[in-house]
């Protein structure tokens, strides 16, 4: 494939650049640089600067209000946007189940639902793993029985990213337990204010509340809320992990890191040299740099495969392994690099209650955070041990 950008693809980095430096505000880019905590209010006060630009759905297309963009594009935009030091755009509706409607949906529910997702008026989580069905999702236990013309849901989901700001959530339930683990799941639109919810936070590593148990007790959700027909939730589920794990691959972001990792390795010194003159540490650094360079060409390809409308392959599942790999090797990095300074953990400055004098202390004060907070890219959105039997098996034939 051709790597180089055309003038065309060019000009369109110089318009995504000049509307970053504009528009994004200024507060918000400096807490994702320090790697400070964002609150709700922040992710929709960019998403609602996204969505007035008409850029919010960047990969949808324009017959759903999207921009049209080729993959090309939307690659550039994502670049850029971790380079700025924008907010990740918050992907459960608008990456993941706005897809998923586009395919499955019935007329009503795409009609009614993706202006929802574009105006930033719902906030989706996703109701996938259960406490025994993370890396088997098949094995999910959540019941759906149906009466009339409701499904009384009980169960129990966990890990649910950012549940505790949710008002929405597409959620995975098991409508036949007679038949076979794949052929018994649909997928249903959950309404989070629906009686007989409750969520529950889970404090991660880092310290920080990410994610979340939701407890589902004979919830009443209407069948119009089900996407598809009833046994094959299964189908929309694994499109939506491919788009999931595209994303995971975290190009952009990974990248952004790499910069800093190589500025901070040449500030700090050595026995009177810099970091990045130490050969072991170098070494390090070029085979990061390098991996990432091939990463870049691969997710080219896939993004590429699908402009389309087409179902990313087993390749999503490689970016997702590498990917992973690559910014957890970066954190680790980081934090060597910084050394002592990184030790501190400081949860009051993360969530913006103090301040540091020292800037040397601010820039340092979320290293052990972020390596921490890494740790889950290799578990979640389907174990790295789980992408790596679907490669053997889907591309392998192993």
């Amino acid at each position: 494939m051709n790597l180089t950008f055309t003038a065309e693809e060019q000009a369109f980095r110089q318009e995504v650049r000049a509307f970053l430096e504009t528009s994004l505000p200024g507060a918000i880019r400096e807490r994702v640089r320090l790697g400070r905590r964002l609150t709700a209010d922040d992710h929709i006060r960019w998403q609602n600067l996204l969505s007035e630009r008409g850029w919010l759905g960047a990969n949808w297309p324009k017959a759903h209000g999207g921009p049209g963009w080729s993959p090309v594009q939307r690659h550039i935009f994502d670049e850029e946007c971790a380079a700025a030091h924008a907010p990740t755009v918050v992907p459960f509706g608008v990456n993941m189940v706005a897809p998923v409607l586009m395919k499955f949906g019935s007329e009503e529910q795409q009609q009614y639902y993706l202006p929802r997702i574009l105006g930033n008026r719902d906030w989706w989580c996703q109701g996938y793993s259960e406490p025994g069905a993370g890396s088997d999702l098949a094995g999910l236990r959540t019941r759906a029985v149906r009466d009339g013309d409701h499904y009384i849901v009980t169960g129990q989901k966990t890990w649910t990213t950012l549940g505790q700001h949710a008002n929405m959530m597409f959620c995975l339930v098991r409508t036949d337990p007679e038949a076979k683990k794949q052929a018994g799941i649909s997928f249903l639109l959950i309404d989070m204010a629906s009686p007989g919810i409750s969520v529950r936070p889970i404090v991660t590593l880092d310290g920080a509340h990410e994610v979340n148990e939701v407890f589902l007790d004979e919830v009443r959700v209407p069948v119009a809320n089900r996407v598809g027909e009833e046994g094959e939730g299964w189908t929309c589920a694994k499109f939506l992990l491919t788009h999931e794990r595209t994303g995971i691959a975290g190009l952009g972001h990974a990248k952004q890191a790499l910069r800093h990792l190589k500025t901070l390795a040449m500030h700090v010194q050595h026995r009177g040299k810099p970091l990045l003159e130490l050969p072991s540490f170098r070494h390090r650094v070029v085979k990061a740099e390098l991996e990432l360079m091939a990463l870049e060409v691969t997710n080219l390809r896939v993004i590429a495969a699908a402009r389309d409308g087409g179902v990313p392959g087993a390749e999503s599942s490689l970016l997702k392994v590498r990917g992973s790999e690559l910014r957890q090797e970066l954190s680790e990095l980081t934090r060597r690099a910084l050394g002592p300074a990184a030790l501190p953990f400081f949860p009051d400055f993360l969530h913006g209650d103090a301040e540091f004098d020292d800037p040397e202390l601010a820039e340092a004060a979320a290293a052990s955070a972020q390596y921490f907070n890494r740790r889950k890219l290799s578990i979640y959105g389907g174990a790295n041990e789980i992408q790596k039997s679907i490669v053997a098996k889907t591309i392998l034939g192993m």
